[in-house]
């Protein structure tokens, strides 16, 4: 579980520098931010996808490119010191954290 939150925290870390929108205030920041993208993926996520399942299937699963943006737009709401320039910042860094994320798991 240690080592997710800090793949997720990393992969946030570099998202932000690839990302020009998309600010991060500090390492405590950080660690909030893989927490709370976490519970968010945990709870909120799986409900959106089963809501948008007819659209996430007729675009060959690249709607969650977009419910990922979405739950980046809800977590800068919820996360003082993290902020997103708006919603084609998010869905960027939405795509971008998927494959830097996806890179780092698979050195795990």
């Amino acid at each position: 579980m240690f080592i997710k939150l800090f793949i997720n925290a990393l992969a946030f870390y570099i998202t932000s520098y690839i990302i020009p929108g998309m600010v991060i205030g500090g390492w405590q920041t950080l660690l909030v931010i893989a927490v709370v993208w976490g519970i968010l993926t945990i709870f909120i996520k799986p409900i959106l996808v089963i809501l948008t399942l007819p659209i996430n299937i007729m675009t060959l699963g690249l709607f969650t490119f977009v419910i990922n943006a979405i739950l980046l737009l809800i977590m800068s709401s919820i996360v003082p010191d993290f902020h997103l320039a708006g919603f084609g910042t998010a869905l960027l860094a939405a795509i971008v954290l998927t494959i830097v994320n996806g890179f780092l798991s698979t050195l795990n």
